[in-house]
């Protein structure tokens, strides 16, 4: 609504940091609501692939306490496996394009937002912002993208304490190219300047897979139904022919 007022139509593209899923299906159901349902919904996650977040070593050697895959992932596909019976939060059903950015992204967008507009916000409450400015350069000049997120900098979650905490745990911290040179768990590395901010595409085809197999895994039925089929599809914002081609049926 503001958006409409405040330059006469709906946003193009809104990019919302995905860890739980929660932001991104709360802001994709209120843009639908809302009768937003040309723009896209684009889900944005720090990159932790290789680190485990189930081993304590692996969990020291992240230098973001969310918005990362190590939950944007597991969740998207198995959204259930969280302390509910059933989650509300069900991203996959609004995805549209699911990208992620690095650690040395967000803490480089972080560092812009405080300067630039005197605004300190934790470094994973930044994913969606760095992803934004990197997608905004995809858009025609005339297009609004619009970056939805949430992340308080208290409980050591200013940038500065979790750097600190980073080189306590043997993490190089640099500036160089994000995109070629970072490794999570071994190293951070800071865009060298705002064009190597970036962005990269996540497989949401596999994701929706993914889903698809864990949960008929989890419900031990062998031979879907139709109802089955239908919730499925649903689940993963498909046609029943893809849950049948991913279930190989």
């Amino acid at each position: 609504m503001q958006c409409r007022e405040k330059v006469g139509k709906d946003p193009e593209v809104v990019v919302s940091t995905n860890a739980g899923g929660g932001i991104l299906t709360g802001t994709a159901r209120g843009l639908l609501k809302a009768g937003a349902v040309d723009t896209k919904n684009i889900a944005a996650s720090i990159d932790l692939s290789g680190l485990s977040m189930a081993s304590d070593t692996q969990f020291n050697k992240k230098s973001c306490t969310t918005g990362h895959t190590g939950f944007g992932v597991p969740y998207s596909t198995d959204p259930d496996h969280s302390d509910v019976p059933r989650s509300a939060a069900r991203p996959l059903r609004y995805i549209d394009r699911y990208v992620t950015v690095t650690q040395g992204d967000v803490m480089y967008a972080t560092e812009l937002l405080a300067h630039l507009e005197g605004i300190e916000r934790g470094p994973a409450g930044n994913t969606a912002l760095a992803a934004a400015f990197a997608l905004a350069q995809e858009m025609p000049e005339d297009a609004v993208i619009v970056a939805s997120e949430t992340e308080y900098t208290g409980a050591g979650k200013h940038i500065q304490p979790q750097l600190a905490f980073a080189r306590q745990n043997g993490i190089d911290i640099r500036f160089g190219d994000p995109d070629t040179e970072d490794k999570p768990g071994v190293n951070l590395i800071l865009p060298k300047d705002p064009s190597f901010l970036g962005v990269k595409e996540a497989d949401l085809r596999h994701f929706k897979q993914s889903r698809i197999r864990k949960a008929m895994e989890k419900s031990g039925v062998a031979t879907p139904n139709d109802d089955d089929l239908k919730f499925l599809a649903e689940e993963v914002r498909e046609d029943v022919a893809f849950v049948k081609e991913t279930l190989g049926l």
